[in-house]
């Protein structure tokens, strides 16, 4: 049986530049705090535990006095950077450049939509860190949008400057933007429309959709590795199985099950933009010896 580990999968840069950020620290102090999993894998966040980084809630934040605490590439709301600067705590800023990029479009959105009675709205998952770091710039008043259902919350009469959650699909992006589009025409009563829209999707992790897919449909297997809170992970996911019904989701070798690769002659191993190539290698070892 061969296995294969699909060589676009694995950390994007943004979570590579996190990691990295988090490492150099740790080796100069065997202390670090972190607002939150660093990446959504438990794997690689255990991995850094060991090397001295602590986990902590916004909560935690509040009491925490001088020293180091690291902001993930999720970014963070403005209110963190206050609460940094009243405790004297010095912040390890390894906030993606892609997401500091949005942050910044949507506060000046925002500031435009104040002056015109508009509404800032962000295709995205709620309570996503970096969707909790996007609404921080419109003073908690910008409207999240997953689905269809969720077109309710919009005053289709009133502007609209809509922009995207880095990793969330292009093509739903682009639904959502013809929907509202739609609805805001129809009450229009013919005047002209204010809706503007940015597609802010990362490319690096929308491009990997037809890159999986491409590498599903050549193994009778595929075992797609993530955890299940990363956003971008199960998106990847529900690629891989539209095209291969015998995709497995697994976020450890724990996981696998045999029967899997009875008749298998080839398994593919793929993952997220938070999956550790380590955990995709040590995964597929497994399957081989399975397999021996």
């Amino acid at each position: 049986m061969q296995v294969t580990i699909d060589p676009h999968s694995g950390f994007c840069f943004g979570v590579v530049y996190a990691i990295g950020v988090a490492e150099r620290e740790l080796h100069k102090n065997p202390l670090l705090y972190c607002l939150g999993d660093l990446v959504h894998n438990n794997m690689e966040v255990e991995r850094l535990k060991k090397a001295g980084l602590v986990i902590i809630s916004r909560e935690d934040l509040y009491e925490l006095y001088d020293c180091k605490v690291l902001i993930r590439a999720h970014g963070e709301p403005p209110e963190t950077y206050k609460i940094a600067l009243q405790n004297r705590i010095e912040l390890i800023d390894a906030s993606c450049l892609i997401v500091l990029n949005l942050q910044n479009a949507i506060r000046r959105a925002y500031l435009e939509m104040l002056q015109r009675d508009g509404q800032v709205v962000i295709y995205g998952k709620e309570g996503h860190a970096e969707v909790k770091a996007l609404i921080g710039q419109t003073q908690e008043t910008a409207v999240v949008i997953g689905n269809e259902d969720d077109l309710v919350k919009i005053d289709f009469s009133r502007p609209v400057r809509f922009y995207s959650q880095t990793t969330k699909s292009v093509d739903g992006f682009h639904k959502m933007v013809k929907m509202i589009g739609d609805r805001m025409e129809a009450v229009s009563m013919g005047k002209p429309v204010d809706f503007e829209w940015n597609d802010t999707v990362c490319r690096q992790v929308s491009n990997r959709s037809a890159k999986i897919r491409e590498f599903a449909a050549e193994y009778d297997v595929v075992v797609f590795v993530s955890d299940q809170k990363s956003s971008n992970g199960m998106v990847l996911f529900q690629e891989c199985k539209n095209i291969n019904p015998l995709t497995k989701l697994v976020s450890g070798f724990s996981e696998v099950e045999r029967a899997w690769f009875d008749n298998a002659r080839t398994v593919g191993i793929c993952g997220a933009t938070s999956t550790p190539f380590w955990l995709m290698e040590e995964i597929a070892n497994g399957i081989r010896k399975i397999n021996d």
